[in-house]
């Protein structure tokens, strides 16, 4: 198999460090290694996310989370905030575990407003709200602050939020902006490979969980929280991923939380003016993403050929989602991306088309 350094949304590119973590002998998932190892991960997740809520980890993809999100917290009616595929995909695990719900719908490339929360909310139908954070199909990244400014005007309402796509490469403060659910898969902006989940849940959608039937049984959140109290995990947690996950976040304070968040803001302006001479920008001004680029393909360029031209120089971006194939493409640059290996894609991309 031909060695090609990512630059797509996900699974991103992995540093040497991060793989040998990986390969840390196993212990058991029940002894006190394991507790040891846990309990060092939480206050460190804890700091990341800038909160004092529980941290827990999940053996899932994040949407599994997504999906217990919605089990454990809704009551009565969710708003599903869609913008992209990821977001439709999330009202539709709600609708696929029986929860009444409803769309509020933006085209793909605008982003989710404030005063389109607002309007929907003071409705006074919904016990929830699930938003995406960044919508890895369209590369837009709706206004987080704004949102949760709203709905915090809306105490019965739980504020779910996937920050999959840019949990550790934006500053996301859990608690000031209110956040009852902020989860993410490890495999974008963390660096590390796919299959385990984060998620803070806070103290009130703890006790909404309390008084919800049919939470499941994977991702019941009071399951959780039973187990995490002993540093622990409810069904066996994937501890080669722990092990990493430690690692990372060492690396990430080694770096600073503020200058990992600079980095990538620098890197998104910098693949923007690039996309901008080129083609154009497919997210609406002023809403793009700090982790991807989506790209208009104003010039359709053949990204059959520009793929595999990317790939004989041993790189990979990612054509459109769903139906915008081919008619725009992705850059990544998150996680451990350096701006020089940025510069090194932008300028071989230049070759390619011109």
């Amino acid at each position: 198999m031909q060695r090609k350094k990512l630059f797509i949304p996900g699974p991103v590119e992995v540093s040497p460090e991060i793989l040998q973590a990986m390969a840390t002998p196993m212990i058991g998932h029940r002894g006190l290694e394991y507790s040891a190892l846990h309990g060092a991960v939480k206050p460190k997740l804890k700091k990341l996310l800038y909160t004092e809520n529980p941290v827990f980890l999940s053996t899932s993809s994040a949407t599994g989370v997504m999906e217990g999100a919605v089990r454990n917290l809704c009551a009565k009616r969710v708003l599903s905030c869609t913008c992209g595929a990821f977001s439709e995909r999330w009202h539709e695990i709600a609708l696929a575990n029986g929860k009444e719900a409803d769309p509020l719908s933006v085209e793909w490339g605008r982003a989710i407003k404030p005063e389109m929360v607002e309007e929907r909310l003071a409705t006074g139908r919904y016990d929830c709200l699930t938003l995406v954070h960044n919508e890895t199909s369209t590369g837009v990244m709706s206004p987080l602050a704004a949102i949760a400014e709203v709905v915090r005007r809306y105490p019965e309402v739980m504020f779910v939020v996937d920050t999959v796509s840019s949990l550790a490469a934006v500053k996301i403060e859990v608690d000031r902006l209110g956040i009852d659910v902020c989860l993410a898969g490890v495999q974008k902006a963390f660096g590390l490979p796919p299959g385990l989940a984060v998620c803070s849940v806070s103290k009130r959608a703890l006790e909404r969980a309390a008084t919800v039937k049919n939470r499941g049984y994977y991702f019941d959140f009071i399951e959780f929280k039973e187990y995490d109290d002993k540093n622990q995990t409810p069904c066996t947690p994937a501890i080669s991923q722990i092990f990493a996950l430690n690692t990372q976040l060492e690396r990430m304070f080694k770096e600073g939380l503020e200058a990992r968040f600079e980095r990538h803001l620098a890197m998104a302006k910098r693949c923007r003016a690039w996309a901008s001479a080129h083609f154009g920008l497919f997210p609406e001004s002023g809403y793009e993403s700090v982790t991807l680029t989506a790209v208009s393909n104003t010039r359709n360029v053949d990204m059959k050929h520009v793929e595999a031209e990317l790939a004989k120089r041993g790189k990979e971006i990612s054509n459109g989602y769903g139906k915008l194939k081919n008619k725009t493409f992705r850059i990544a640059h998150m996680a451990d991306c350096a701006p020089a290996e940025l510069e090194g894609l932008l300028r071989e991309l230049d070759e390619i088309v011109g």
